[in-house]
């Protein structure tokens, strides 16, 4: 079946949209990607965003206008990708725009309803809130699809994903010990705030991780913000924009003020190493294979410096497991939506938290009967 993969982040970089071939086989998947894209937020509807997230207070009037827009955005970015190939559904998660996880707690905006109108086809939706519903996180989610196209009875491996936050799914080789993820604390969400805010928004990102590799950690601030309570909390545990966007800068801009752009970015990169590193060690993973995905696998400074801090493992991109880093969580949503259409659960309690294991996401239907005849002849010949 061919279907459209929606995903936006805490980076707030896009929507990513990835066309989707999935095939059921065996107790997975077969999945290929037939086309990628980022599709940039335009200008006025990022603005809205970014005055509705914390540390803003925003109106359920903003949220409401913002849920539509963002559904017309998410829209643009299916038929995009899309092009003129029949798609079976749509899977989408929308936007996050407020997280609790301690309290069960999660907000994603963008109207499912309106992509199935423009698009003419079933959308899956709303992936946290069953989650939540059993006593999880609501994240992470995509732990379940790591376990399904990385897990390997070699070998250990981590794989690890590199956006606005940074999480990591542990993957033991042994078939009954339990797949375990959490967020490890930033990914690029600091060190995009900071090259905006020092370049007054004339560059969005360090490409390549260019700036940083010129540049030298401050130790002392590196040390000061690794105090941060929640690099000691135990799992299961998520994080958002509400701890490590503004309130973070916060406490630390004064002595952020006073580096260069360059060590600035050097100490948030390392910042993220560190953080992703020690989560590693403490779970025992330190030597497994480790697989990154994300933008962030295609900063080649941030990639050296993780390997660095785990130097007894090796570390490679998730381009040589056969998908592209920066698609990865887009696809795994299109494994979602195909969870959801199947009704079995999709959700990993002991990464999230949650009692129980449950089928995940709404279905906005479109000709659902046709949808479900088609995937059951799939399944059936898998």
């Amino acid at each position: 079946m061919i279907a459209v993969g929606l995903m936006s982040g805490t980076s707030l970089d896009g929507i990513d949209a990835a066309l989707v071939d999935i095939r059921p086989r065996g107790d997975g998947y077969a999945l290929d990607l037939v086309r990628f894209e980022t599709v940039a937020f335009e200008a006025g509807l990022l603005r809205a965003l970014r005055a509705a997230l914390p540390p803003n207070a925003g109106s359920v009037a903003a949220a409401a206008s913002l849920h539509h827009a963002l559904g017309e955005a998410f829209a643009v970015a299916a038929r995009a990708i899309a092009g003129s190939d029949p798609i079976g559904y749509v899977a989408s998660h929308g936007q996050t725009v407020w997280h609790d996880g301690p309290r069960a707690v999660t907000l994603q905006l963008g109207d499912a309803f309106v992509v199935r109108e423009r698009l003419r086809a079933t959308v899956c939706y709303d992936f946290r809130s069953a989650d939540c519903a059993a006593g999880g996180h609501g994240a992470p989610l995509v732990a379940y699809v790591d376990a399904l196209l990385f897990r390997s009875a070699r070998e250990d491996r981590v794989a690890i994903n590199l956006g606005g936050i940074a999480n990591l799914t542990l993957l033991p080789k042994t078939a009954d010990a339990p797949v375990a993820a959490f967020d490890t604390g930033p990914g690029n969400m600091l060190m995009d705030a900071f090259v905006a805010e020092r370049t007054a928004g004339e560059r969005r990102i360090d490409r390549d991780g260019a700036l940083a590799a010129a540049g030298e950690v401050d130790a002392n601030l590196l040390a000061a913000m690794l105090t941060d309570e929640y690099f000691a909390q135990p799992p299961p545990k998520t994080t958002g924009r509400e701890r490590f966007g503004e309130p973070f800068f916060a406490r630390h801009r004064e002595r952020l003020s006073q580096l260069t752009l360059e060590d600035g970015l050097a100490t948030l990169s390392e910042l993220t190493a560190v953080s992703l590193a020690s989560a590693v060690d403490a779970a025992g993973f330190s030597e497994a294979r480790t697989i990154l995905s994300g933008g962030g696998a295609r900063n080649r400074h941030l990639v050296s410096r993780i390997a660095a801090r785990l130097s007894r493992a090796r570390v490679e991109t998730s381009d040589a497991m056969g998908i592209p880093a920066e698609a990865k969580e887009a696809m795994a949503f299109a494994v979602l939506g195909y969870e959801t259409l199947r009704g079995r659960p999709a959700n990993v309690p002991h990464a999230t938290g949650a009692g129980y294991a449950v089928p995940l996401g709404a279905i906005a239907p479109y000709n659902l009967a046709r949808v479900l005849a088609d995937l059951e002849c799939e399944c059936r010949s898998s």
